[in-house]
């Protein structure tokens, strides 16, 4: 009988695999499954009255509902149902108007949960989007690639759609009269989202649109809409009436704003620039205050207590924090161990280096403590590619600096937060540009003297996996090994076996593969795999539905056929993030013998 366990499929190698070395110790202060047991809080929704916060938190291996009292901090969980969700792809739970009831997702359907407890009860397939009121409430259902809007009734949960076709939708807001406001991204224009007024009747009406620009991030109150608009290089906060009279820009700079939430003093905002945000507040009359400086913010909700928001940075896990206006920002609620709370951190130094077509790159540089004498150091490109790498905490990436690696993230073109011309330069070209950026990664660290040229490697996961794997397949030297976690080799075969998201991602940065075939062979690395001579290792969830496990196998089958050395192996209750406690731990346990054997 097998003693193999079962969430742990394939484990295979090819070539002698990596060796566990006597020599090397577990990190003095940084324990991985510490790490796992931060506790992180996500999607924050207050109730209406602001008394009561609910919100998403990943625990002990759920994504359980829970709230929270924001005058005493009494926790309660009210979900027992939920398993782990990234929190990249969750979504807040949504208050019903009189607060007795909460609606939130779950496996693909909505549920309801009373705000005091008790049994949770399965609506209907969907995701839960608004209460209309105490007894309807705004879902979105998704069919054919498409999303769309449907009112579900309580007492009888059968859909009847309304609001835009042919295209997605966001998370509505309602305005007097009964009518919706929502995100529309129509399938015509991949770089092109609306926004669009549905009245009660099903019809609707554009109240935000222009080509090959994207409005987001609406809030609603009454018959006002702020919303934000890509306006030049950055996305600028707007004003209008539901009736899309006078659209007003009341803020802009060199940063994107999103998030927008109303408060009683006016406008409640994040502000991002080169990977750190600030939380803000915009008057009507276009005064912008900081609320809270650096790190980075999210999920901002306006409570009895003031504003809320989630806070992490290099330094500190993520934390709600409570924000009243001249005072210093107050913890609500920290999931991190005590391990974690009292551990050195090694602090991100942003730094920047020069790649192909002089185009100035910056990544979040984490220094060990002892560079007395050279030191092994990872470039790690980060997922997306539409997203970037911030002032964020990242255990895993403490974990290996405190074991002695220097650690390199880097923000490549494509990354957000730096405009929207740079994060349109890997338009139409993925795994060209962006790779170099990669390559002149390995070089910058290769040249700060306390880092060891011979022994630098590459790991990524999804989008960062494939640039790991395109960077080694185009220029091995510059890397001692590579690890790629759940990402692509090929993109035209990955066009057809991803999900909804990860087909319109790739349609709308490379374009449809009949009008761009030639580029898509060009960015796909495994038409290159003969050139690597450098270990490499692969791991993918077999449930990963935006980059399909047919990925890793291609690539494997690949480096079978040319004789490479690799480390290949698959989770059988993984998807698209390994986010389970026994797959994440045999995850970085493998990495970590991985790189301490050939970055010896």
């Amino acid at each position: 009988m097998s003693s193999r366990p079962v969430w742990l499929g394939k484990d295979v190698v090819g070539g002698v695999p990596s060796q566990a070395r006597p020599d090397r110790k577990a990190p003095p202060h940084w324990r991985l499954d510490a790490v796992f047991s931060t506790n992180r809080p996500h999607h924050l929704a207050a109730s209406p009255d602001g008394a009561t916060l609910a919100f998403v938190l990943d625990f002990e291996g759920t994504s359980d509902i829970w709230s929270i009292d924001v005058s005493d901090g009494a926790m309660t969980r009210l979900t027992t149902d939920r398993g782990l969700v990234a929190h990249w792809e969750d979504s807040a739970p949504v208050w019903s108007p009189d607060g007795t009831m909460i609606a939130y997702n779950s496996e693909g359907h909505v549920q309801l949960v009373a705000a005091r407890g008790g049994p949770s009860r399965r609506l209907t397939p969907g995701s839960a989007g608004k209460w209309l009121d105490d007894g309807q409430l705004v879902i979105t259902v998704e069919r054919d690639r498409c999303s769309r809007l449907a009112v579900v009734s309580v007492g009888d949960p059968w859909p009847s759609p309304l609001g835009p076709k042919n295209g997605n939708v966001g998370r509505p807001r309602l305005a007097n009269g009964g009518r919706i406001v929502v995100a529309h991204w129509p399938r015509n224009d991949m770089s092109r989202s609306d926004i669009v007024v549905v009245e009660p009747d099903g019809s609707w009406t554009t109240l935000v649109g222009h080509p090959d620009r994207r409005a987001a991030n609406h809030t609603v109150r009454d018959d006002r809409v702020a919303y934000t608009l890509e306006d030049g290089d950055w996305a600028g906060v707007f004003l209008t009436d539901i009736e899309g009279n006078d659209h007003t820009k009341l803020a802009g700079g060199a940063g994107d704003f999103s998030d927008l939430l109303w408060d009683a003093l006016g406008l409640v905002a994040l502000f991002t620039s080169k990977g750190r945000s600030d939380l803000i507040r915009i008057g009507l009359d276009g005064a912008v205050d900081t609320l809270a400086e650096g790190g980075t913010w999210g999920s901002p909700v306006s409570t009895a207590r003031g504003t809320m928001a989630i806070h992490e940075s290099s330094t500190s896990p993520p934390t709600i924090m409570a924000i009243r206006p001249g005072d210093s920002p107050a913890r609500v609620y920290e999931g991190a161990p005590a391990s974690i709370r009292i551990a050195p951190y090694a602090k991100a130094e942003r730094v920047t280096f020069t790649s192909s077509g002089d185009l100035e790159i910056e990544g979040f540089l984490f220094r060990p403590a002892d560079t007395s004498k050279p030191v092994p150091a990872v470039v790690y490109p980060h997922g997306g590619p539409t997203a970037h790498y911030g002032d964020e905490w990242d255990g895993h990436a403490q974990y290996f600096v405190d074991k002695g690696y220097a650690w390199l993230a880097i923000n490549f073109r494509g990354s957000t937060s730096y405009g929207r011309e740079f994060e349109r330069a890997n338009h139409g070209h993925w795994g060209v540009g962006d790779v170099d950026d990669c390559i002149a990664a390995s070089h910058y660290l290769a040249g700060l003297g306390w880092v060891d040229p011979g022994r630098i490697a590459i790991y990524g996961a999804s989008y960062g996996s494939y640039l790991a794997l395109a960077s080694l397949v185009r220029e091995d030297n510059s890397f001692a090994c590579a690890v790629a976690e759940y990402g692509d080799c090929d993109i035209l075969t990955s066009w057809a076996q991803g999900d909804r998201e990860g087909m319109e991602d790739l349609e709308r940065m490379m374009g449809h593969p009949a009008d761009n075939r030639q580029a898509y062979r060009t960015g796909s690395p495994i038409h290159h795999i003969g050139r690597i001579r450098r270990p490499i290792m692969v791991a993918h969830g077999e449930r990963d539905a935006r980059v399909h496990p047919r990925q890793s196998e291609e690539l494997v089958e690949a480096l079978d056929q040319i004789g490479a050395t690799y480390e290949y192996f698959t989770y059988p209750t993984e998807g698209h993030g390994l986010l389970r406690r026994e797959p994440q731990l045999h995850f970085y346990r493998r990495l970590e013998q991985f790189l301490d054997w050939y970055l010896i």
